[in-house]
């Protein structure tokens, strides 16, 4: 009895944590995990979708490159 109390605890917490795990906010930041990951994830099941967001993705990484140029 006491393991299943933990055990559903543990899923719980694991549920929550995931949750809670940031997601890029801005193209830049997902430009360095990768536009195919951030796009991938953002439509799973949509490859139109998802292509489009690919090239804007990678389209607003060069332009804050270029904007952040040293």
């Amino acid at each position: 009895m006491m393991w299943k109390k933990i055990l559903l605890a543990s899923v719980v917490t694991g549920a929550l944590a995931g949750v809670a795990m940031p997601i890029h906010s801005t193209p830049a930041d997902a430009a360095r995990s990768g536009c195919h990951k951030a796009a991938k994830a953002r439509f799973p099941h949509d490859h139109k979708a998802r292509h489009e967001f690919k090239h804007w993705c990678k389209a607003q990484w060069k332009l804050y490159k270029a904007a952040h140029k040293r």
